[in-house]
């Protein structure tokens, strides 16, 4: 029956609906190369990270609307590490880490130290905050205050998703109020145009591309955008061009289903140390029994958290993002397993590592969800009829458990006040052999079948490299040789695999 019911609930969510194609735009052709001027390199906004000294940054006006480039237009803050070695150097190699709505600027420092040198010797790395981020012309919806778990669409205990329709409605409208006329050009089209900008200003024929998560979305619509512009593309942990954005942002209830085992098989080889099993099914059955407790009966930690079953759930679902989070997220079951069991809280329990960076002025502290929010509401139709929602909820919550139907939920979208300014890009094959799509076998966020979509959508230029790992990214983020030498020779080198390829995973933490 369980077997059954799962294969129900994959088909559902991985039913397909095609985009229809981008109308030809002249804002989608090749940029007047003369009419963009050059950046001029300087010092960068503050940092959010520990920046490497050789970064510099400029600023680039683009048209808020492409459709008058003559109008309005926006500040984006550019960033770049120039080719350590320029008489080897091959080009720019323009980075994107996800999101959407990454703040974007130091993805240079960030990735710089994880490149062989081969890679920084032959590029200039470029990133940039997308329009609307960080310090690229930033909005903010004004999030309204709410618990995380609303905030992070989980349903109520019982299922009811009530709390987040009322949540969805006043998002939407606080998003069309406080951004204002801005809304409706956040997208991931005029995100491309953007990128073809920056590309001219920086003198460059073409550009080569490392794009994460969402960033793969981003690097195929610019390739289909601008098929000449563009060089060697890698993209990792793909978005499914092919499917809905609601369908797409559905599938983490299959990636943490296939991930889980992962970590409950990691705790169960090292149940001396941990007590929550000595086999992955009696760790996964910890897990069930602490959800349950805490939906039940909430427990208050000493920072003042009101730790219910979903909030575990979402600390457990930013865990396996990273084989490297299996310990500390194994501390925090075992230590939760004793308060439920004991009735005594530690006094350094937290299920949080702290209260994270806080925003560098002038950027909002709602700025990267309000633009997450803009980009896959803008970017696609959802549905508007919330039955459709309470239904796959429903489903969800049967089929998997472990994430309690939060990928299924609600959006903002659902209420979503912007016009669309212009249909979805239907990604596309350009001829040219030119693409490496990476993808970890058992990935959360972005589960291995997108990648076959994104695989299926651009054709003949992309050849898979699929990595029999967990976690979220690959390529530099983990330590599979295999994976990162491929990825690397591809870049490099142009060499690419002639065919789909397997490459092992790294080991999981000692």
């Amino acid at each position: 029956m369980r077997r059954n019911l799962r294969a129900a609930a994959i088909a559902a969510v991985l039913t397909s609906t095609l985009v229809v194609p981008t109308p030809g735009w002249a804002s989608s052709r090749p940029v007047a190369e003369d009419r963009v001027s050059a950046l001029t390199w300087g010092t960068c906004p503050p940092p959010l990270i520990e920046r490497d000294p050789r970064q510099q940054c400029a600023t680039l006006p683009v048209p808020l609307d492409y459709r008058s480039p003559g109008g309005r237009s926006i500040d984006l803050v550019v960033s770049r590490i120039a080719s350590a070695k320029p008489g080897m150097r091959r080009g720019v190699l323009v980075l994107n880490t996800g999101g959407p709505a990454d703040i974007g600027v130091d993805a240079p420092s960030f990735l710089a130290p994880l490149m062989p040198a081969d890679l920084t010797d032959r590029f200039d790395l470029v990133s940039f905050d997308p329009r609307g981020v960080g310090s690229s012309a930033p909005i903010s919806c004004h999030f309204p205050d709410v618990p995380a778990e609303i905030g992070q669409r989980y349903p109520d205990v019982d299922g009811s998703i009530d709390r987040n329709i009322a949540f969805a409605r006043d998002l939407a409208q606080r998003c069309g109020r406080n951004v204002g006329d801005v809304l409706p050009f956040i997208t991931t089209a005029n995100t491309a145009r953007d990128l073809d900008r920056i590309r001219a200003a920086l003198g460059e024929p073409r550009i080569s591309y490392l794009g994460y998560s969402y960033g793969t979305y981003l690097g195929a619509v610019y390739r289909t955008l601008y098929p000449h512009r563009a060089d060697r593309f890698v993209l990792d942990s793909s978005y499914d061009p092919a499917l809905t954005r609601y369908q797409q942002l559905r599938l983490p209830s299959l990636g943490a289903a296939l991930r889980l085992p992962d970590f409950t098989g990691w705790a169960a080889a090292r149940n001396e140390r941990y007590g929550l099993g000595a086999t992955a099914a009696a760790v996964q059955s910890t897990f069930d029994a602490l959800t349950a407790a805490l939906d039940a009966t909430p427990l208050t930690l000493p920072d003042g958290t009101v730790l219910t079953g979903n909030l575990l759930r979402i600390v457990t679902f930013e865990g396996i993002y990273r084989d490297a989070g299996f310990p500390a997220l194994a501390e925090t079951w075992q230590a939760l397993a004793d308060a439920t069991a004991t009735g005594r809280v530690p006094a350094a329990l937290s299920v949080f590592g702290g209260t994270g960076r806080a925003a560098a002025a002038p950027i909002p502290a709602d700025n990267q969800p309000s633009v997450q929010v803009a980009i896959h509401c803008n970017d696609d139709t959802w549905p508007r009829d919330v039955a459709t929602y309470r239904r796959n909820v429903t489903l969800d919550r049967r089929i998997f458990p472990a994430t309690a139907g939060f990928p299924a939920n609600i959006w903002a979208c659902a209420f979503w006040p912007a016009p669309r300014i212009e249909p979805a890009v239907r990604v596309h094959g350009t001829g040219s052999r030119s693409v490496l799509i990476v993808q970890n076998l058992r990935d959360p966020a972005t589960p291995w079948i997108s990648a076959v979509g994104m695989r299926r959508a651009l054709g003949s230029d992309a050849v898979l490299l699929s990595v029999d790992q967990g976690g979220h990214t690959a390529y530099l983020t983990t330590n599979s040789t295999c994976a990162n030498d491929t990825t690397t020779a591809f870049l490099t080198r142009g060499v690419l695999p002639s065919g789909p390829r397997l490459c092992p995973g790294q080991p999981l933490p000692a």
